[in-house]
């Protein structure tokens, strides 16, 4: 252990905390003991506090505790001429760090509720996003599970110039890590240059400015922690299993750019107790030795060319990069990238012009592989802020494939497009909407690179179910519109058989386990009238998982005997849960909220609950942030329920799942659904309104109420005897 980083680190942690005790005080001297503290729309409190030591803050008053356990753990100075293992002391300053850095930030939202825009996009105002609430953090934990998001780089600092930031930026969206930035050098940040050069920051492009000070890097192993806790099933206060969880799941790593000051070098050592090394621009002392961190714990003095290579090699990063034939940077940090007003060059579709996309399966000898045709204008034909029509026509061919897969790739389409930099996508099917920006047209971006780019990603992803494809994108107007009206009747083709399937007529099911590394005692078993929780996966979509990737976390369940008809169990899916659980979870029922439910974990889309009163079932979705009437946020209920639970009385599911057929159908089914937030309602009206009217009960999207009407059964219970609502009159439920 480097004596000088070890002095200057715990120099540092001296005077975070006496920062921290300092910024306490005069909160007290303010507001007093029983003022409410924490990180908003958050169940994990103050969550390195909470997650190492288990203690909960949530007044101001508990922050003493927390100050004097910082005292406790602080070592004393590095004296000149003493030698010392300074390894354990120099860690034991770096969580201390980290404790008095969220002390700090939580009062600091005390101070100034505004300070952080608390959303996942900066404001005109303001550049800083402050801690990530549990709506994100789920939303972005799945691509950590999925392997969407190998990791994530903490960076301090800044870069000697713009050029520089926005390169090493790139790079790093590049890989598909997040970019968590905080601190400053020399007056500026890392945030503050890519903003100058026009890069769009915020959640979803990857680009996190979680602050403008050095204590918001806390706000990364904050979210390290929670991610452990949420997905990884640990508990809090366990911080031995959760400092492990994180060297060997949260594939992070620190990059400093600038002078690293004693504040700084404290950080770093926060982050060594995580596992996370320190890569820097300049010339510090280093620590090779392997350790706490799978490689190198410190590695200095390296070039801004090399420094995001060097951190994936010393963090024992696997990242996997496409190679894809197009001009323009590729890959999903790109996905949540908008083209807006004076940067578009080119739109197609989203109203404006008639626009479709439609894969279709062909012979063997009608398709010649990677061809790729624009009939019509391409975009070196028109001027800036131009509009066509467009069709994107996809005909696949395979001794594999079936027409079962063509929805599976189309879909991938939105996906694909996304990831190119510059080309914004939105929709599917007939109703996509497509623009390409005035910077991706100079880099030499043209219609051909959309099916160049789709060729090559659908033959590295699906590449195993068919043998050849090939894209014909036209935009000329009569053309579009053939192939818009072709489309169409494939799409109802398809529509028509999906809906048609059920349960009873199907004798094969699908796993789902992908979640299990989060939750492990969690199997999602998928059936055609139950859509996997995440919204992701439905029956089809793990079938053809299964053709291309036969290990993979989708495997037929053959369900065998049925042991009850009405709330949805059989003996062959008992038989998998048990074995797929680990013998933690040996039953459960398809169809039922009340009598051990299938499992649940926190990537659900939505959560039912029981409302007793009500004799009914409320739902809420991961994008309402307020209370319901079952006394929880979905935040709170996830966290409750969503560690791979059978939990009676509460379920997670999809939001498609709600209007099939088989929903909570053990225990009344969709006329049980009293409560559900008007986002929801609104989002899914259409097909709510239509399996109203099959169940006989036309208006009974106007039955259920909303936040509009009540967040507790007692204000709910009113409206439902003033509209009737069938759930009043049914069986009781418990």
């Amino acid at each position: 252990m480097s004596k000088i980083i070890a002095s200057a680190g715990i120099r540092g942690a001296h005077k975070i905390v006496e920062r921290a005790e300092k910024k306490w005080k005069e909160a007290m001297d303010k507001w007093g003991a029983n003022e409410p503290v924490g990180f908003p729309n958050t169940a994990y409190f103050l969550p390195v506090i909470y997650g190492i030591l288990g203690y909960k803050v949530e007044k101001l008053g508990d922050i003493e505790w927390v100050v004097n356990k910082c005292k406790d753990i602080l070592p004393p100075f590095v004296k000149e001429n003493v030698h010392l293992p300074y390894l354990g002391p120099a860690l034991d300053a770096g969580m201390a760090t980290f404790f008095a850095e969220e002390v700090i930030e939580a009062i600091k939202y005390l101070e100034d509720p505004n300070c952080y825009t608390k959303q996942e996009d900066p404001t005109e105002d303001n550049l800083w996003l402050g801690a990530a609430d549990d709506v994100i953090l789920r939303k972005r934990g799945v691509e950590f599970v999925d392997g969407t998001a190998p990791g994530f780089a903490a960076i301090l600092g800044a870069a000697p110039t713009n050029e520089i930031a926005v390169k090493i930026a790139e790079e790093l969206q590049l890989k598909n890590l997040y970019v968590f930035m905080a601190a400053e050098h020399e007056g500026k940040r890392f945030s503050e240059q890519l903003q100058e050069e026009g890069v769009q920051i915020g959640w979803p492009t990857r680009l996190v400015s979680f602050g403008s000070d050095i204590s918001a890097a806390v706000f990364a192993a904050g979210f390290a922690i929670r991610a452990a806790m949420s997905f990884g099933g640990v508990e809090p206060g366990d911080f031995r299993k959760l400092l492990i969880y994180n060297k060997d799941r949260i594939f992070a790593f620190a990059l400093t750019l600038g002078y690293v000051t004693d504040e700084w070098y404290a950080n770093g050592l926060g982050c060594v107790n995580f596992g996370f090394p320190v890569i820097a621009d300049t010339p510090i002392p280093e620590i090779l030795p392997t350790g706490v961190c799978t490689y190198e714990h410190v590695v200095s003095n390296v070039p801004h060319d090399q420094i995001v290579q060097k951190a994936v090699e010393v963090r024992g990063l696997k990242v996997t990069v496409a190679e894809v034939p197009v001009p323009v940077a590729y890959g999903p940090a790109f996905e949540g990238e908008r083209v807006r007003g004076a940067d578009i060059y080119l739109e197609c579709g989203g109203g404006r012009t008639p626009m479709v996309e439609w894969l279709t399966t062909k012979e063997m000898d009608e398709v010649e592989d990677g061809k790729v045709e624009v009939i019509g204008p391409d975009i070196t034909d028109v001027q800036p802020k131009s509009k066509l029509p467009l069709a994107i026509c996809l005909e696949a061919a395979g001794r594999k494939f079936e027409k079962d897969f063509e929805p599976i790739l189309e879909r991938q389409i939105h996906h694909l497009v996304n990831y190119a930099q510059g080309v914004m996508h939105i929709g599917q099917r007939d109703i996509a909407w497509l623009r390409v920006g005035k910077g991706a047209v100079e880099k030499g971006f043209k219609l051909e690179h959309l099916g160049k780019l789709l060729y090559a990603k659908l033959h590295q992803d699906f590449g195993t179910v068919f043998d050849k494809i090939q894209a014909r994108i036209y935009t000329e107007e009569d053309k579009v519109k053939e192939m818009e009206e072709k489309a169409r009747k494939a799409y109802a083709e398809r529509d028509a058989r999906i809906e048609g399937m059920t349960d009873e007529t199907t004798d094969t099911y699908y796993s789902c386990t992908l979640c299990q590394s989060f939750a492990p005692s969690h199997v999602c078993i998928v059936s055609p009238e139950r859509t996997g929780l995440c919204g992701a996966y439905n029956w089809m979509d793990c079938k053809a998982s299964y053709e291309i990737n036969p290990t993979g976390p989708n495997q037929p369940v053959e369900k065998g005997e049925c042991l009850d008809p009405k709330l949805g169990m059989w003996k062959g899916c008992n038989a998998f849960v048990e074995k797929a659980s680990r013998g933690k979870i040996d039953h459960y029922y398809f169809y039922s909220i009340v009598n051990d439910p299938m499992t649940t974990c926190g990537c659900c889309e939505c959560i039912a609950a029981i409302l007793p009163m009500c004799n009914g079932v409320m739902t809420v979705s991961r994008d309402y942030m307020g209370e319901t009437p079952c006394g929880m946020k979905f935040t709170t209920l996830a966290g409750t329920v969503g560690g791979g639970l059978s939990t009676p009385g509460f379920v997670g599911h999809s939001k498609y799942n709600i209007c099939q057929r088989k929903f909570i159908l053990g225990d009344g089914g969709l006329k049980r659904m009293v409560w559900m937030p008007k986002i929801l309602k609104e989002e899914i009206a259409d097909r709510l309104k239509a399996r109203s009217e099959e169940i006989g009960i036309p208006n009974l999207l106007d039955m259920i109420a909303d936040e509009t009407v009540g967040i507790s059964e007692e204000e709910i219970l009113p409206f439902l005897e003033e509209k009737g609502h069938p759930a009043l009159t049914m069986d009781p439920l418990m």
